[in-house]
């Protein structure tokens, strides 16, 4: 199935990617931002006011939604879970694939496949939990992809990190004791537009095939682009005593059987 797709947070790093991805495969995407249009964002959406949301959907008239947008702030209550949850509730009858995290977890089981239940310990992974707790409870047919950190084009977040803290542009570090399975930004486009298209219904975990510490994610994306791989500082949670999860692993066996997207290792897609 293709047709007419709303992206919410059109605007934003995966936003942009699943506009341009949907594009490319024959979809109608039409891209939602808040505060500034975009080549990818053409639709004023305040993902917090129930109105709006219906406004838009009477307007657009999608035959699917891929919900990425969330707060700016990532204590944004209001955005990430109260925003997901009107979405459900406006977009009833309407195919939708919510975009949840890992941060849901708090790295005690290590390894999380889609039974797995959510035991946050800050407060953006409770309201990503709550934000598809909400979904769940609503639209039982929804798609809820958990997935994990997101680069691989160069505009990733700890991407941008990385080569701001080897410029001296950025203070801090890489931690060797917080360990993530990256995705690359591609596939989890692909991956949710195949959902969009079809009808899996509930938990899936869409991440990359490596585990790998996000100071040696660092490492991988300096090599890549050929800048000091030794500049970057390390560091460790528990040193810091900081409060945050750990090691977190979405186990990714059930999307190799129900997706035809690759979810590639960090490994192999930034490898020089």
């Amino acid at each position: 199935m293709t047709g007419r797709l709303l992206i919410t947070g059109g605007s934003g790093s995966l936003g942009r990617r699943v506009f341009a991805r949907a594009a490319a495969a024959g979809w109608e995407p039409i891209g939602t931002y808040l505060h500034a249009p975009a080549a990818t964002a053409h639709v004023c959406l305040d993902i917090r006011d129930p109105a709006d949301i219906r406004r838009v959907l009477d307007e657009v008239r999608p035959d699917a939604i891929v919900h990425t947008a969330a707060g700016r702030d990532r204590n944004d209550w209001p955005s990430t879970a109260d925003g997901a949850a009107h979405l459900a509730v406006a977009a009833r009858g309407i195919r939708l694939v919510h975009v949840s995290s890992d941060a849901i977890f708090s790295g005690r089981e290590v390894h999380y496949d889609e039974a797995a239940l959510p035991d946050p310990i800050y407060r953006y992974g409770a309201a990503k939990a709550a934000a598809e707790t909400a979904v769940r409870a609503v639209d039982a047919t929804a798609a809820v992809v958990r997935t994990s950190l997101i680069l691989g084009d160069g505009t990733g977040a700890h991407e941008i990190l990385t080569r701001d803290l080897i410029a001296g542009r950025a203070t801090g570090a890489l931690f060797t004791d917080e360990v993530r399975t990256p995705v690359h930004v591609d596939d989890l486009a692909d991956a949710l537009l195949e959902l969009a298209a079809g009808g899996y219904a509930g938990v899936l975990n869409v991440a990359g095939a490596d585990p790998v510490s996000r100071y040696d994610l660092g490492v991988l994306v300096a090599r890549r682009e050929g800048l000091d791989a030794g500049a970057i500082p390390a560091g460790s949670l528990a040193a810091l005593g900081l409060h945050r999860p750990t090691d977190v692993r979405l186990v990714i066996g059930r999307a190799a059987q129900v997706l035809q997207t690759r979810l590639r290792g960090a490994h192999e897609f930034l490898a020089v």
